[in-house]
């Protein structure tokens, strides 16, 4: 990673929101779920290790979750990490995800919301299989569909948004064998695509509008957010049954190494 795929200076803009937000508390249940099941049966002490951990709001979701094991937070940026330690207690490093300092063995990897801002994904993908145990599981999430690039992804410094075939083959070409890929956030999707048209006819190629126009959307009215919480709220049990949803704007991930032993399967 270099410093052009983040801005470190909107740290402090997502930690101030990230608490009450639908997008990130939607996201944090779908991590939830999916890492009470990988985890379950696992004897005591395996590792994880998020990467790109940024202010710790994914964070703080594994190490209450992982109780019986231990977690590592990673990031680039050293901005994130001075807010990450206000909300965890596990250990923070700040490392690029090239080249990080650990032996293989970890059980679970995360990337949330990662992935899209680095320019060799497959490049990544590799050099996070060699850090997995045999039976190591990969976890991510990424942003969905082509069709919602705008001036948000500008100003994030996305390199990409995955169609689902996009990620499949990514993980396919770094030698990960998917256990469960989905779509989901699917009432945002609509939302997204007719809303991001309509501000960018206001963009135009002003940086400071679009960083703006970013930082509206995560602000959002107390009735607005209890609404689109509700309203994702309905996805939950279909991704705990592993089940598909048919569109949305953002995609969740589940991969392990090509030829490791059968999973133990759901908790």
């Amino acid at each position: 990673m270099t410093t052009s795929t983040y801005d470190p200076d909107f740290f402090p803009t997502l930690c101030a929101v990230e608490d009450r937000h639908f997008w990130f508390r939607t996201r944090n249940k779908v991590i939830e779920t999916l890492v009470t099941q990988i985890t379950a049966p696992l004897p005591s002490g395996y590792r994880v290790l998020e990467v790109g951990c940024g202010t710790g709001n994914t964070l703080r979701v594994l190490e209450s979750v992982c109780t019986r094991g231990m977690v590592v937070g990673v990031d680039l940026y050293q901005e994130g990490l001075d807010l990450a330690r206000q909300r965890v207690s596990c250990p923070l490093i700040r490392a690029d995800v090239l080249r990080l300092p650990f032996a293989p063995g970890f059980d679970l990897i995360c990337l949330f919301d990662v992935l899209e801002h680095l320019p060799d994904d497959v490049r990544v993908l590799r050099a996070l299989s060699d850090l997995l145990a045999p039976t190591g599981k990969l976890l991510l999430t990424v942003p969905a569909s082509r069709s919602l690039w705008s001036y948000f992804d500008v100003a994030a410094h996305h390199c990409r948004r995955y169609e689902t075939t996009d990620l499949r083959a990514a993980l396919d070409s770094a030698g990960f064998e998917i256990e469960y890929l989905s779509p989901f956030m699917v009432a945002l999707y609509p939302i997204l695509w007719l809303g991001r048209r309509l501000a960018g006819f206001r963009k135009g190629n002003n940086p400071a509008q679009v960083s703006e126009l970013a930082r509206q959307d995560l602000r959002v009215g107390t009735i607005s957010n209890t609404i689109l919480s509700w309203s994702l709220a309905w996805e939950l049990p279909f991704i705990r049954g592993r089940r598909r949803l048919p569109f949305g704007s953002s995609l969740v991930a589940l991969a392990g190494k090509r030829g490791a032993p059968a999973s133990l399967g759901k908790a």
